[in-house]
């Protein structure tokens, strides 16, 4: 039961980082000409990144779209921390 269970929760956060709809943080990586825009949801990136959770911490969105830039890595590399 619990496997099955952790098993349909993983599924559920892969979908999560699909969605186009619901992302309340926009991140910019990579520099010109390789530059992409990765859709995020700050409560996840809060409490499994503590280099998010200091970011966004000091860089509050009040409650607006936030917006992160991150020139000093590639976009094929974040996907890859990201997911």
């Amino acid at each position: 039961m619990t496997t099955k269970f952790f098993s349909q929760l993983s599924k559920n956060f892969i979908n999560i980082l699909k969605d186009d709809e619901y992302y309340d943080i926009t991140i910019e990586v990579g520099q010109d000409p390789e530059v992409t825009i990765f859709r995020a949801h700050m409560v996840i990136l809060n409490y499994r990144s503590t280099y998010f959770h200091r970011n966004l911490s000091t860089n509050n969105s009040n409650g607006n779209l936030a917006h992160i830039k991150l020139s000093n890595i590639s976009p094929n590399t974040f996907q890859i921390i990201l997911k």
